[in-house]
């Protein structure tokens, strides 16, 4: 039976053959989401290794953060923003799960990291999770989880208030974007717990700052913050 199956499993490969979701090669059997050269030339940050970080250096004077992080750099018409392309507009969800149990990996070898209690993804607005059909954070956040001792907590913190898209806007505009769109339901939960804030791609931060404000605001709450990539 399971000869059977490989047969029909490579037959289907050769007709819908998976693509590495970076570089669009073409995977083989052992690889998945990406190919095996892309997982070891992506362009890593390694700011699990770096407590002054530059994601970290973002929130010095806006939030006491424990630890801050990001697994890739990310610049335009790079592999990292193909693949971001695919992960948040083409349905392609597991690219999250597989890019959290990467990064997962790398924050076990940190003490500032080990300690997380929960995993909370920035939320999307109901509107918009209809629309797309899923949270890239939460993706991010379920294969983080995967490889830590922490639990995902999606529906404490929400957001409140559709935004519109945050691309073109400048840091100022983004920042006055965020003002109040975010709220906490059950702060009783987090007290004295430790917070991994997470979200796929941190630019100027606004967004994470606007939902770190929040959580911070429940007593004994330790914050610390990932993503998938930092826009260089």
């Amino acid at each position: 039976m399971n000869a059977v199956r490989s047969y029909f499993n490579d037959f289907f490969s050769l007709i819908f053959p998976e693509l590495c979701a970076a570089c669009h090669v073409t995977l083989v059997s052992s690889e998945h989401v990406i190919c095996t050269h892309c997982l070891y030339n992506l362009p890593y940050t390694n700011f699990h290794e770096q407590p002054d970080n530059i994601v970290a250096q973002q929130f010095w004077g806006k939030l006491p953060v424990a630890g801050a992080y990001a697994l890739y750099y990310f610049n335009k018409g790079s592999n990292v923003q193909r693949m971001m392309h695919h992960f948040k507009y083409d349905g392609m969800h597991g690219i999250g799960n597989a890019l959290g149990a990467i990064a997962g990996q790398q924050l076990n070898k940190s003490e500032v990291f080990k300690n997380v209690d929960y995993i909370i993804p920035v939320p999307l607005h109901n509107k918009r999770l209809r629309e797309r059909g899923y949270n890239q954070s939460e993706c991010f956040a379920d294969g983080l989880a995967s490889k830590m001792d922490a639990t995902v907590l999606a529906n404490n913190l929400v957001r409140t208030v559709s935004t519109k898209t945050q691309t073109r806007k400048s840091r100022f505009s983004r920042f006055e974007n965020m003002q109040q769109v975010f709220a906490v339901k059950h702060p009783q939960q987090l007290q004295n717990k430790h917070v991994l804030l997470v979200d796929d791609i941190v630019t100027t931060g606004s967004t994470l700052e606007a939902c770190g404000a929040e959580l911070l605001k429940i007593p004994q709450l330790t914050l610390s913050i990932a993503t998938i990539a930092y826009a260089v």
